[in-house]
């Protein structure tokens, strides 16, 4: 899961007959109170595009069968950019629990409250800084106080 640097993204499948499970998942946008609960899943079809916003949290599904081709192309846009420069954008605290197939282990900092780490993603999840400070769903939130009273009373 991850969100795209851009203001709008096109995904394109260009083919290989044959492959299967090569969708795309959908979640919140980010910054949102659900940036991390599950919206909907594409499924890629050769000559189809799919476009959304790049701030849409999303990730591709593991390829089942066969080779998944895609053209990215992703669009900024100087004026729309500038114009959100100037507005506030406060960082919403997450209304729900995040739906697992929304989780990153690279970007989530709770990953391991609801899904299992193994040795192949541990390294990869050092730089991991979502959701911010205070902004967790209130599950997790409460579980990390009580680890750090016990840390402290310890």
């Amino acid at each position: 899961m991850h969100t795209d640097d851009s203001d709008v993204t096109f995904n394109v499948c260009l083919g290989k007959p044959g492959f299967t499970a090569a969708g795309l998942t959908f979640c919140g946008v980010m910054a949102k109170q659900d940036h991390r609960v599950f919206k909907f899943k594409y499924a890629h079809q050769i000559g189809r595009c799919v476009m959304h916003l790049g701030r849409q949290r999303h990730g591709a599904d593991d390829i089942s069968d066969g080779c998944r081709v895609n053209l990215i192309i992703w669009n900024r846009g100087s004026a729309f950019r500038q114009r959100r420069a100037k507005q506030t954008h406060e960082y919403e605290a997450e209304s729900a629990p995040p739906s697992e197939a929304c989780l990153s282990f690279t970007h989530d900092i709770d990953y391991a409250e609801y899904k299992a780490v193994t040795s192949k993603i541990k390294g990869h999840m050092t730089r991991a800084w979502c959701p911010p400070a205070g902004k967790a769903h209130t599950s997790f939130a409460s579980s990390a106080i009580d680890e750090e009273k016990e840390r402290g009373a310890s």
